[in-house]
């Protein structure tokens, strides 16, 4: 508070570091975290000392492995939030404004994530950095990638500033330029997979669409679990309106699973005529990595959750976590598969190469567990770190109920007064309820 007046605390909701030692539950947990992510990055800089070559389990022929995997994952999950927030904050949709905070919050929290796994996968971080300002290669994918997504990252910085004050217009106008960006890096990304000619298994035009579409479920989930969880730290902050939010955003993920489910079918069925796709499907669905794609990718990825997500019509809160939370292991899983099933098979299979006759085997090292551990726990103590601080990013009323309307005791929507009208009569033209009802 020593730094920040008392008018802009109350607005934003900030309630200081005292607030960490209000449950010795949580504080232990935020430290457990906070060590942890502290020890992944002293045994990734050892990594980057003693060259990664000698370290990561990645070889000439597998180059990208579990570090791509967690930045692709934490990307993603990113661009989901902002995506899913988006859809109220952005354009309207009331149902969805109350979790804008929060998923914004989260976006800059899995970016930031990202960054430090990707930070320990290149030789020198630093240079890239450099030569990306000073020498662009407006020919590269990987110049875009980068810096698309240093500027979806400062927009989503000013866009969750304009939130903490309050300013709608601005936030909604950064919030515009976020989602422009985060698109833009997102499908991107996905064409730094899909225009590899030399990888039959992730070229062709689907890709990006695929990515975004991935992304948006991820989003989904990646809300409701936090939410979720945030619920268990603090339950005063799962209002009606809030509830009713978490219940509209599950009805989009169960329908974004359906979509990647059927995605994952003809991506089977089309490799299946493709010769060089088929060697690597079937080590998926029959092979060596059959536990990847069957038990993470389909069972914990999209199958189960898909089932508990019905089961809980949007209003069991448990179940929902329980969902979410499989969900997230379960796409960590997706990334992985899409990472491994590109470079499994040899670039000289196809000629009947002897030496390259049989597929490439890869095993992540601790140093590359280390690393993506400490990203993720990272995410997580930056998580806890918000929800106590900034007061589990409250809702603020007068955010977004614009002149003429109030919020609903009862289903938590906004609803608007004709002229001349009360709000009981509001509330009955709204709900079709008799008048007698409502003077009961």
């Amino acid at each position: 508070m020593a730094k920040i007046s008392e008018e802009r605390a109350a607005r934003w909701g900030y309630t200081g570091f005292s607030a960490l030692v209000s449950s010795k539950v949580q504080l232990s947990i935020l430290a457990l975290l906070g060590i942890t992510a502290l020890c992944a990055y002293v045994v990734g800089l050892h990594g980057t000392f003693t060259g990664y070559r000698h370290v990561y389990g990645v070889t000439r022929q597998i180059p990208w492995g579990l570090l791509i995997s967690g930045y692709i994952f934490c990307v993603v999950t990113s661009t989901g939030l902002c995506l899913v927030s988006s859809i109220g904050h952005v354009f309207g949709y009331e149902p969805y404004m109350p979790i804008a905070k929060r998923a914004v919050f989260m976006s800059i929290v899995f970016m930031l994530a990202g960054f430090t796994i990707i930070f320990f996968d290149l030789e020198n971080p630093f240079r890239m950095a450099i030569f990306n300002v000073i020498s662009p290669n407006f020919r590269s994918n990987m110049w875009w990638m980068g810096t698309l997504y240093g500027l979806y990252l400062l927009a989503l910085c000013f866009e969750y500033f304009f939130l903490l004050e309050q300013n709608h217009a601005l936030s909604r106008f950064t919030g515009f330029f976020g989602l422009l960006f985060g698109v833009a890096a997102h499908s991107n990304l996905g064409a730094v997979f899909g225009m590899l000619h030399g990888r039959e298994f992730w070229y062709g035009p689907y890709m990006p669409i695929y990515f975004i579409v991935s992304a948006m479920m991820s989003g989904g989930a990646a809300i409701i679990f936090f939410t979720c969880f945030a619920w268990m730290i603090n339950p005063e902050i799962l209002d009606s309106r809030k509830e009713r939010a978490i219940k509209a955003v599950s009805q989009l993920t169960i329908m974004l699973i359906s979509i990647i489910l059927f995605f994952t079918l003809w991506k089977i069925i089309s490799g299946i005529v493709a010769p060089e796709k088929f060697v690597a499907i079937k080590a998926f669905i029959v092979g060596p990595y059959a536990p990847f794609f069957w038990i993470g990718e389909i069972g914990m990825g999209l199958v189960i959750p898909l089932i508990l997500l019905v089961r809980s019509k949007g209003l069991n809160v448990q179940l929902m976590f329980i969902a979410t939370g499989m969900m997230l292991i379960g796409i960590f899983f997706m990334r992985y598969d899409l990472v491994l099933a590109g470079q499994i098979v040899p670039v000289f299979h196809a000629l009947h190469v002897e030496e390259y006759s049989a597929l490439l085997n890869y095993v992540p090292s601790f140093h590359e567990i280390a690393v993506v551990t400490g990203g993720l726990a990272l995410a997580g103590s930056l998580f806890i770190l918000g929800e106590k601080i900034l007061n589990g990013h409250q809702f603020q009323k007068h955010e977004i109920v614009p002149p003429g309307a109030f919020i609903c005791p009862g289903c938590g929507g906004i609803h608007y007064k004709k002229e001349g009208e009360t709000s009981e009569q509001a509330l009955q033209r709204h709900h079709r309820m008799i008048k007698t009802k409502i003077e009961e």
